[in-house]
Formats: structure tokens, sequence, C-alpha cells
């Protein structure tokens, strides 16, 4: 099978359940829209801090990926189970710091300077997240080895049912019925616990059971943590986990700043940055897949092959998104009325979907280029432009213009400062990774062997 073929089956594969994930988003985004422009609104803040959270921490979790691909091209099987028997504990301290973070968030809402009327509902709703966040990050660790494996299917599966779980059981706790009172946007949170513990209760069944496992030897008796093998992890896992943090933050917490320009303001946001992290998706899967494979033929020796899949997927991402940015420009007031039957806020979010198309090009590079970057035990570099690009530039600069003024331009009290600014940080840093990956290439081009990560 050509290589071309093996990247576009598993990409294919992980973008059909990244999509049945991030439609929990879009459905709940919808579901409380309809229900109240309130409660889209306190939707659009609780979520922007439960995915900075999130996201940032699975980062580290994803970040595995790698190892356990270059461990499986160098035909380590035995390995690759204590390593993931190992990598337990690591996300059992994952875990702790995002509970903490989702039950303690009064300080952040404050320093936003969150509207008073909006802060009980948000925080009801992240207090429920907080004990859905252990399911979701074991899970996460389930879906991470089935895809170094280059085997995402069984998880593919999984999440598509889930979501047949996920938008009646939302629908039912936000407007109430059957004997249950309305919850709001708090319902969408306890629809997504549920979900959860669903998701980890058949992966574990999966794993138990499917003689894909068998060769790897998962089962065996839990080891004492190996401080070595979960340094290794920490060196790899930790720099990629801030960057997506720096990454994620810096589009989800416009969010929060953006809340205090009030609902519409807020809720058009909303709508843009759901259409923008479903669109994130496919560079994700592209990612997802081409990592796998370029780990797999560095851990067998071959950085040629691994060369190839890196040319071959920054291609194919730049094809598909840009057939995804014109149609994002040519249907964004009716992807906007999708989501809101608000005039108004269609209004805005539509202008705003007009941004989201050059975001998005620029994010497909740059997301493909991390991934790769982190092939190569690249984390540092990136973690450092994330930081003054999108924090400095984009969120900051996007502040500056909204509320502030910047360069001579007067303060500009609209959602779009933000998306302009971020735009084009994103775009210097997709600039910034292309260069790096070409110089890391050419530094490993000649070399015979990239050893696998010790475990």
């Amino acid at each position: 099978m050509s290589e071309l073929r093996i990247i576009s089956r598993h990409a294919g594969t992980v973008l059909v359940g990244q999509l049945a994930v991030m439609a929990f988003g879009v459905a709940d985004t919808v579901i409380a829209g309809r229900y109240s422009d309130t409660a889209l609104a306190a939707l659009s803040v609780g979520s922007a801090i439960y995915i900075s959270v999130y996201v940032g921490l699975i980062g580290i979790v994803q970040a595995l990926l790698p190892i356990w691909a270059e461990l499986l091209g160098a035909n380590k099987h035995r390995e690759i189970g204590r390593s993931l028997r190992q990598s337990i504990y690591l996300s059992g301290f994952i875990t702790t710091l995002g509970m903490a973070a989702l039950l303690l968030p009064g300080g952040l809402l404050r320093w936003a300077q969150v509207p008073e009327a909006m802060l009980g509902e948000i925080q009801s709703y992240l207090t429920v997240l907080a004990f859905a966040f252990a399911p979701s990050i074991l899970f996460r660790l389930y879906s991470t080895f089935n895809q170094s494996l280059g085997k995402p299917l069984l998880v593919t599966w999984l999440q598509v049912g889930a979501l047949m779980v996920k938008i009646p059981l939302s629908i039912w706790l936000v407007a109430g019925g059957a004997g249950v009172e309305p919850m709001g946007v708090v319902g969408c949170a306890w629809a997504t616990l549920v979900v959860n513990y669903l998701l980890l209760a058949f992966g574990l069944v999966m794993l138990r059971t499917q003689t894909l496992y068998r060769p790897f030897r998962i089962w065996q008796r839990m080891e004492r943590p190996n401080w070595p093998t979960i340094g290794n992890f920490a060196r790899l896992g930790i720099p990629a986990g801030l960057a997506y943090l720096v990454e994620v933050t810096s589009f989800t917490l416009m969010a929060v700043f953006i809340a205090r320009l009030g609902v519409t303001a807020s809720a058009s946001h909303q709508i843009a940055a759901s259409m923008a992290a479903v669109l994130y998706m496919m560079p994700l899967s592209i990612a997802i897949a081409c990592s796998a494979r370029v780990s797999f033929w560095l851990g067998a020796g071959r950085p040629d092959h691994a060369k190839r899949i890196v040319l071959l997927g920054l291609k194919l991402t730049v094809v598909i998104s840009m057939t995804l940015v014109a149609t994002l420009l040519i249907a964004n007031n009716s992807l906007a009325g999708f989501y809101s039957t608000n005039p108004v806020i269609v209004n805005t979010a539509s202008s705003l979907l007009v941004w989201v198309a050059f975001y998005h090009l620029a994010d497909c590079i740059q997301a493909v280029c991390a991934f790769l970057l982190r092939c190569y035990r690249i984390t540092i570099a990136p973690l450092a432009l994330y930081g003054v690009l999108l924090w400095g530039l984009g969120l900051y600069g996007g502040y500056l213009l909204t509320y502030e003024g910047l360069a001579g331009l007067a303060a500009r009290p609209s959602p779009d400062t933000f998306w302009i600014a971020s735009s084009l940080a994103l775009w210097l840093v997709a600039i910034c990774f292309l260069v790096l990956l070409r110089r890391v290439i050419r530094k490993n081009q000649n070399a015979d062997v990239l050893p696998a990560h010790t475990v």
C-alpha cells in the first residue's frame, strides 16, 4: 500500500472520530444558543476555560505518540506495553492538575472582568467538567496509543457512538423534561461527564478483548514508577503540552476578553470559534497520521522515508485547506445562521467567519509542522515562537487594538480585532515552523538511524 493511501486512510479515520468529538461542542453551542443567548454566552466563556485546560494537558499525552510509533518501527512490542503502563502514572498527575484548575476558576474570571451575572453559571459548568476530566484523559491515552499503531478505527467507532448519546442527553438536560428541571448550560456539562465515563469503559473493554493488542502484553502486573521513562515522557510531553497550552489559550482566551463586550459579541465569537475548531480537525488528523508514519520510519532507521512523508503531508494539507477556505468564504452567512436565529448575532458572526478563513490556512500549516517537529524531538523552539507571537502579537495585540488602541490607532471595541491580530500572528508562526522543519530535515537527511526513545 502506498504511503499516500496509508496516510489518507489513517487521517480519514481519525478525522471522522475528531469531528464526532468536535460535534460535542458544536451541538452544545447550537443547543445552548437556541435555549437562550445568555446560555450561549456562558458556554462561550466556560468552554474557553475548559478547552484551555484540557487541550494544554492532553498535549502531554498526545506527545507520546512519536515514542510508541518509533518503538513500533523498531519492532519492540513488549517495550511499547511497558511504556504504556508507565504513562498511567503521568496521566494521574495530569488529571490532578486539570481538576484543580477547573474547580478554582474564580481568579481568572475576575481578572478577565467577566460580567457578574455570568459567573455562577460558568463556575457550575466547570465544576461538573472537573469530574469528567479523569476519564477524558485516560481515554485520550487509549486514543493516542491506537494512533501510534496506525489503528485508529476502534477509537473512531467509540467516538461516533458517544455522539449519538451526547446530543439527545444534552438536549434533555439543558431544556429539561420527563421530571428533570432545565439546567441550562450546566446540562451540557453533565452530558459530557456521562459520555466520558462510557467512552473510558468501552475503551478498557476493547483493550482487554481485541487481538490487536496481544503482542504488546499490556495486561501485565503494574510496575513501580520508572523515573527515567517518566522523565523521557516529560522531556517530550511537557514542552509539547505547554506549546498546546499557549496555542489554545491564544485562541480560547479571546472569548474571555471578548465577554466584556456583551452577550452579542460573545455569542458571535463563539460561533466563529466553533467553526474554526471544526476546521482544525482536518490538519490535526493529517498531522497525527503523518507523525505516526514519520516516527515509524525514524524508528526503523529510514530518515529518507520520513522526509518523503513530511513533504507529502504538507502538500495534502494545503490542497484540502484551500478547498475549505473557499467554502467558508462562500457560505459564511448560511453557516452563521445555523447556530443562531438572532439576526444581529448572525450578521456579526458571518463577518468574523471571513477572518476565520484567513486564520484557518495558517492554522493548517503550523499544526502539521508542529507535530512533525515533535517527531524530530524539536519542542522548545516551537514553544518559544508560540509564546512570543501567539500570546504577544496575537492575544495581547488584539487586546490593545480592542480596548486601548495601538500605534496611533484608536481602540476598536469589536471581536474582529482579536481575529485580525491572531490571524497575522499565526501566519508568522506558520512561516517560522516551515523554516525550522526544513532545517531539521536537512540536518537529519544523512543520518543512518534516529534511535527510538529510551523507555
